[in-house]
């Protein structure tokens, strides 16, 4: 039994790394403790327990996981630290000989935070507290919004697919997911608070229901039912889950977006299979293909990976020309990074740091390219934006339903509100279109 008058008067902290599965977690894990009388510290306020939510995907970013930790023990002296997430549950042991860390806690143990905090008293070396990964099979919820107008609705954790280069099965486990009706209700729950727009997350979201019998195609269109959310956001689903029935009803939905991120990860068709990739390139091709039919309109993001193993030069060369042909308004792009245990570290040939860099330089020049494109094409056009709370003094920003960035004069009123917008130039920065709101 947890004896809250521990937590009574109690300010946590909480920084996150990496996607936005992590943020929606993270804003739960704080909603946790926010129930058990913890607060969260004000700006400059030194807090009594730092919660770090970690990254692992690449070694960039178990670097910037451990400097987030060394940071936050210095700005909050005598702090009790407390580091989940994929960093947390690759390298338990690591991270917990991180001076000031007091519990390292795994997947698996990550929704229980509350119970590991003990009496807040610091610990003279941290406790590693993480389960092997076929032992992670919870399915953990989360709903948040953290700080925006967005609400995150985690639908799926886990992913069952091993590709040569990826971690990801190994920090979270088998794929796993809630139940339709539960996802509902989470929704449900979310219109009750005002909320507008979700955006689904997941791990690998298309393989929904594989723990509880369902599908994703019936997830979305239960989803579409809930009354008070006017947008659902369909945040990343592998390719070959992209079915035409989920297009299709995308396309003459009343809730879902004309927008969808799509990791292609190679656009060779001889590095996919060293990645072991569960498609090829004419499949990528055919599903952009295919939304573009029916929604012309629709922004597409796509993530790629330059600098992989094994890939030569004529292999990125191939991929680059592909990438260049495709009707997509945007490309991320991440350097390959070696992960130990991974089968990538099998192929024999290596790409070079400079080389990787060349190539990503290459392809987030295509990428401006293209957004640019597509932002410039819907120039005078009217869109529905849905608007943020702006910065003191700064402009509002919002997104249409095909996801390009409008900046508006500032209305604070009109926050969390969808309103028509006629869509004019690019902002100073070049990073969102200017709009005159017209009701």
């Amino acid at each position: 039994m947890i004896d809250s008058t521990i937590f009574q008067d109690k300010t946590a902290v909480y920084y996150t790394l990496g996607c936005k599965l992590n943020f929606s977690e993270t804003s739960t894990i704080g909603q946790v403790l926010r129930e058990a009388g913890i607060r969260t510290a004000r700006k400059g306020e030194k807090a009594d327990i730092c919660v770090v939510n970690t990254c692992s995907v690449t070694e960039v970013a178990d670097k910037k996981c451990r400097q987030a930790i060394h940071r936050l023990v210095k700005q909050h002296p005598g702090a009790f630290v407390v580091v989940t997430g994929c960093y947390a549950q690759l390298k338990p042991d690591q991270v917990a000989k991180i001076e000031g860390v007091d519990v390292v806690l795994g997947a698996e143990q990550k929704k229980d935070v509350l119970q590991y905090l003990g009496d807040l008293h610091k610990h003279e070396k941290g406790d590693a507290i993480a389960s092997t990964f076929n032992d992670i099979r919870s399915f953990a919820p989360s709903c948040s919004k953290g700080d925006r107008t967005r609400y995150f609705l985690k639908v799926q954790d886990g992913c069952d697919y091993f590709c040569s280069y990826c971690t990801i099965p190994f920090a979270r486990g088998k794929s796993r997911n809630g139940t339709i009706d539960s996802m509902v209700e989470q929704a449900e729950q979310a219109a009750l608070e005002g909320g507008k727009e979700i955006v689904i997350t997941g791990v690998n979201i298309g393989d929904f229901g594989k723990s509880t019998e369902e599908n994703f195609f019936d997830l979305v269109k239960a989803l579409d039912k809930v009354e008070g959310i006017e947008r659902y956001r369909i945040s990343s689903i592998e390719p070959n889950l992209l079915t035409d029935e989920i297009i299709n009803y995308v396309s003459r939905s009343r809730s879902f977006m004309p927008h969808f991120h799509i990791p292609l990860q190679s656009g060779s068709d001889d590095v996919l299979k060293l990645m072991r990739r569960r498609y090829d390139t004419s499949l990528f091709a055919e599903k952009v293909r295919k939304i573009k039919e029916v929604m012309p309109d629709a922004f597409i993001g796509v993530d790629v990976i330059v600098g992989t193993r094994g890939e030569t030069d004529e292999y990125f060369e191939q991929a680059y020309e592909f990438l260049k042909g495709l009707d997509v308004s945007q490309l991320h792009v991440f350097s390959y990074s070696e992960r130990p245990g991974t089968q990538a570290l099998k192929i024999d040939y290596v790409v070079s740091p400079e080389v990787k860099h060349q190539r990503s330089q290459r392809l987030l020049a295509l990428s401006d390219e293209k957004t640019r494109d597509f932002y410039t094409k819907r120039i005078g056009e009217t869109k529905t934006v849905l608007l943020e709370k702006p910065k003191a003094g700064a402009p509002m920003h919002g997104f249409t339903e095909n996801y390009i960035r409008v900046e508006v004069e500032s209305v604070p009123k009109l926050d969390n509100h969808l309103v028509k917008v006629r869509l004019g130039e690019f902002n100073e920065d070049g990073t969102a279109l200017k709009g005159i709101v017209i009701e």
